[in-house]
């Protein structure tokens, strides 16, 4: 038998049945049939002549490291490799969430009252509630007036200010 297209297409046959257990998970089936059609279709290009069977052995040595890689780029798109992949999450998406960080959320724009130096972390008193905390980068002495005016990632950010507004002095706009 030597047919050199029928080689070659035992071949390329095999390389799609490779490509096939990647993408639809054969449990080895496809895989064990893949390189079967591309060691018997190798072994016909010997048949064919040595100098031939050599050149399309290398060939492959040279494909389907590249095969493997645009497989393993598109993998990840398709409808089974969605299932086995993880998505992409943003850390501080997943921190924002968690109950301890909702909780640090409601002292966003709350004033409280610095229990420690904050050099620039510290201890603020918010409402009773002792809470670690970090000043914009300014050292804040103990006793202070300061502002929560972020929250990220589970830390506290706080500016030092004169002192709380009088509730009769502000606008109902600033009231939330």
């Amino acid at each position: 038998m030597d047919n050199p297209v029928l080689a070659y297409a035992l071949i390329a046959v095999g390389l799609v049945l490779l490509a096939g257990e990647l993408i639809l998970f054969t449990h080895g089936i496809l895989l064990v049939l893949g390189v079967g059609a591309v060691i018997v279709g190798v072994t016909m290009t010997f048949s064919v002549g040595t100098s031939q069977g050599i050149v399309s052995l290398v060939a492959l040595v040279i494909i389907i490291p590249i095969l493997v890689q645009v497989l393993f780029h598109y993998f990840p798109r398709t409808p089974v490799g969605k299932r086995f992949m993880l998505g992409e999450r943003d850390e501080d998406d997943t921190l924002a969430n968690m109950p301890v960080n909702l909780e640090l959320e409601q002292l966003r724009n709350r004033y409280g009252r610095t229990l420690s130096a904050l050099r620039p972390s510290g201890i603020v008193d918010f409402d009773g509630r002792r809470v670690d905390c970090i000043s914009e980068g300014t050292m804040i002495d103990p006793g202070q007036w300061v502002r929560c005016i972020d929250v990220r990632a589970g830390t506290v950010l706080v500016r030092q200010v004169e002192r709380p507004p009088d509730l009769a002095d502000m606008e109902t706009t600033q009231l939330h």
